[in-house]
Formats: structure tokens, sequence, C-alpha cells
């Protein structure tokens, strides 16, 4: 993923997808080893001396059991909310909800509404 600062960006995605290895330093942070089992079992920071110049063409979407509470634990870290897919299910039945990274990186929170919003 390029991004100004790698390592500002590798604590992002370390503490948000639970990754347990970092190694190397800039311009290059792999990070690697997630505790929580999910299919993205590395993750590259690659330096690069340009800004986001416009929408990225990768885009994580990190699926959870309970969105709201991820969105929270997230904006902890440094992220933002973007739009939020509100309570109504779109593709598959998934609500998601478009967040940044701290270098405006966009991804998304998907879930299943709780059944309370729906």
């Amino acid at each position: 993923m390029d991004c100004q600062d790698p390592e500002r960006l590798a604590d992002f995605w370390q503490e948000a997808i639970g990754f347990r290895s970092r190694e190397g330093h800039e311009p290059y942070i792999t990070l690697s080893d997630s505790e929580v089992g999910k299919p993205l079992n590395h993750l590259t920071l690659q330096k690069v001396p340009e800004g986001k110049l416009a929408k990225h063409r990768v885009h994580l979407d990190l699926f959870v059991r309970d969105p709201n509470t991820e969105v929270e634990r997230l904006v902890k870290l440094g992220a933002r909310v973007l739009t939020s897919g509100g309570s109504v299910p779109g593709h598959l039945g998934f609500v998601a909800i478009v967040m940044c990274d701290p270098e405006d990186g966009e991804f998304c929170v998907v879930g299943r509404p709780a059944k309370s919003e729906i």
C-alpha cells in the first residue's frame, strides 16, 4: 500500500487488522500474522513521495460481526467515517460503512445490520 508515512500507517493497520508481526523499516514495512485469522495475511506499506491524489484502486473490506462497534474502535485508532451504509442492507444483505485510514485511504467496514436496525 503506497503511503507517505509507513510507520504511522503501520501502527494503524497493525491494530486495525490485528497483525502480530512487523518487519522492516522505511521505505518498506510488512505486517503479517493476524491474530484474528483474516484472509489478509500480509500487508506491505511502501513510502512514496506523493500524497493520495484520487480514490485508491485497491479497496479493503473488513467483514465484522458488529459494524457499529468496529467503527467506534477504528475511529479511536485514527480512522474517519466518510459515509454510513445506514441500516438498509445492500449487496448480499450487508451494510457497508466507508471509512478512511490516517492517510485518507478508503476502506469499508461490512456486516449484517443488527435486527433492531432493520
